[in-house]
C-alpha cells in the first residue's frame, strides 16, 4: 500500500530523506521515474540520498505500478516518488491502494517559457500539466500540496479554483 506519493521534481533531496520518511514511517521508497530507472548516474545519486535503513527501489513507471500491485507487498506500507503530474497520475489510475497524493514541489526549476500557471510557490505548471493536475484532483484519492509536514495539507481542488 501506498502511504504517499509525492510528486517532486527532484526525487530523493534533504526533506524527503530527512523528514518525510521518518514522517511515514515507511520501509521502502519506490522512486517511479522512467529517466531514473535507465539511469546509472541518477541511480547512483538517488542511492546515496536515501537514508540508512530504508529499501530503495528505483523503477520505471510501469514497473512500479506492478511492485504496487503485487499482492506480496500490499501489507507494506511504501512511499513513492516521481517527479512530474502526469506520471502520478497515471500511477493513481491503476493502483487501488494509496492513502495520498502530495503535489509538492513541480515545475521551480525549469527553464520553461511554458511554466505559465503558478499555483503556489512550489508549483509552476505547463497547461499540460494543469490538465493532468485538474484530472488527478477528480479521483477518490486525497490529493494535496504539502512541502513539508508542519505545514497545512492544502487540498489541490482548492488551489486549483478559479483556474
Amino acid at each position: 500500500m501506498i502511504a504517499q506519493l509525492r510528486v517532486d521534481d527532484r526525487l530523493i533531496h534533504g526533506q524527503v530523506a530527512l523528514v518525510w520518511t521518518k514522517e511515514l514511517n515507511t520501509p521502502g521508497i519506490v522512486v517511479a521515474n522512467d529517466n531514473a530507472a535507465n539511469n546509472t548516474m541518477v541511480q547512483m545519486t538517488l542511492k546515496m540520498a536515501t537514508p540508512t535503513g530504508k529499501k530503495l527501489l528505483i523503477r520505471t513507471v510501469d514497473d512500479a505500478i506492478k511492485v504496487f500491485n503485487n499482492p506480496k507487498g500490499s501489507d507494506m506500507r511504501i512511499f513513492a516518488l516521481t517527479n512530474n503530474i502526469e506520471d502520478a497520475l497515471k500511477i493513481a489510475k491503476n493502483v487501488k491502494e494509496i492513502d495520498g497524493i502530495n503535489v509538492a514541489n513541480v515545475g521551480r526549476f525549469a527553464n520553461d517559457a511554458n511554466k505559465g500557471v503558478q499555483l503556489s510557490s512550489t508549483l509552476m505548471l505547463s497547461e499540460q500539466e494543469l490538465t493532468s493536475l485538474k484530472e488527478l484532483a477528480e479521483l477518490d484519492i486525497p490529493v494535496f500540496n504539502q512541502v513539508v509536514p508542519s505545514n497545512v495539507k492544502t487540498p489541490i481542488k482548492s488551489l486549483l479554483k478559479g483556474k
